[in-house]
């Protein structure tokens, strides 16, 4: 059903909005920040108080009858009080080649993608000890958005924002995607997901076998069964890490 509404509306796959396009004349567009399945994300300036913001443009055939939009709004709220949480503002609409599309209007985040933050690192890694920290402060933001009975659904390098770093890490999560009403599969995934964030933080297969016995303890070999074993939802891997014992 879901298909077949799809192709009833019009396809666009890019909006390719210029620098400096001015939006229902309140928004300017300043660059394109990126994409996704549902929509292209921009950094654009609210015209009234010059204050920076982000907008995201939904597809019109990802957005039948504005239900990702909505849905995606409705989730931002719900999970306002959590740390990691970029906060929604408000819904619009803007006409593009004849076709309205929905866009969502969020704060605007600096810092750097944890994708090019792990790029610049000594061997493009992180040793075990900044890993740990890393893991620790993902898993407490995660933990935030479990306890709320929610989950984030395709955690990865490229969609956290590193806002600050040093014995621990200040983070974002740049989108939230939906597969759906919240199940306990979905919490497994997130927890699986932060483990092989950590496993490749510190390098991946290439250098695991030299990996210390409290960072294999973690990963588990990346066996799905025996992480959720261990760990079956964000808190508990975050209640783990700060009790561990280094040998």
């Amino acid at each position: 059903m879901t298909r077949k509404l799809e192709q009833r509306y019009p396809r666009i796959d890019a909006f390719d909005f210029p620098a400096g396009k001015v939006l229902r004349g309140k928004y300017e567009i300043l660059t394109h920040l990126g994409a996704g399945w549902e929509g292209e994300v921009y950094l654009i300036r609210e015209l009234s108080t010059g204050i920076e913001r982000t907008a995201k443009f939904f597809f019109p055939q990802r957005n039948v009858r504005d239900r990702a939009a909505i849905f995606y709004a409705k989730k931002l709220h719900k999970l306002r009080q959590c740390p990691m949480v970029i906060q929604y503002y408000a819904q619009d609409t803007v006409n593009h080649l004849g076709v309205p599309i929905t866009f969502l209007i969020s704060e605007f985040v600096e810092g750097e993608l944890l994708s090019s933050f792990l790029q610049r690192q000594p061997k493009r890694r992180l040793s075990p000890f900044q890993a740990v920290h890393l893991l620790h402060a993902l898993a407490a933001g995660i933990e935030s958005i479990h306890q709320l009975g929610e989950y984030h659904g395709d955690l990865h390098t490229d969609n956290i924002m590193v806002q600050r770093y040093g014995l621990g890490f200040e983070l974002k999560l740049l989108d939230m995607f939906h597969w759906g009403a919240p199940r306990a599969e979905h919490i497994h995934d997130d927890v699986i997901d932060l483990v092989r964030l950590f496993y490749d933080a510190l390098g991946g297969a290439k250098h695991y076998a030299r990996q210390p016995i409290e960072v294999k303890a973690i990963c588990s070999g990346l066996k799905r069964s025996l992480i959720l074993k261990k760990f079956k939802t964000a808190g508990q891997l975050r209640a783990y890490l700060e009790t561990m014992q280094w040998g």
